[in-house]
């Protein structure tokens, strides 16, 4: 009896870290478009959503993407990242954006602009859809 009391607050604490998460990137239908990946301009279309607690999801050059994210804002780490397969002329800069965002670590929300970055200094920079 005594584990579950102690148990039960800590449950409530990680409840609103969840909740701080789902409101530092926005409501579930703000979209980030990428503007730039270690300040040089991303040529191609990249879409970021967090369409629900715990998931991203978004639009590469070539294919749609869904994935996990496994850490309380500001920590930023995606596992299970998935797309579709079509084939198309922006294959690379679509595995140049997998790449980086797979290796993004912290994030930060200020206003219309989100900050993915990384301890080696790498960034990549998001400004909200109008």
């Amino acid at each position: 009896m005594t584990r579950l009391i102690l148990t039960l607050p800590l449950l409530g604490l990680f409840q609103c870290e969840k909740d701080e998460t789902v409101a530092a990137y926005g409501a579930a239908d703000r979209t980030w478009v990428l503007q730039e990946i270690d300040g040089q301009p991303y040529e191609a279309s990249a879409l970021l959503r967090f369409p629900e607690e715990g998931k991203i999801a978004g639009n590469a050059p070539c294919n749609s993407y869904t994935g996990t994210l496994n850490a309380p804002y500001p920590w930023f780490e995606i596992q299970d990242l998935s797309a579709t397969r079509a084939a198309c002329a922006g294959l690379e800069a679509e595995g140049f954006y997998f790449a980086a965002l797979m290796a993004m670590t912290q994030s930060e929300v200020s206003g219309d602009v989100l900050i993915l970055r990384n301890e080696d200094e790498h960034e990549m920079v998001f400004t909200a859809a109008e």
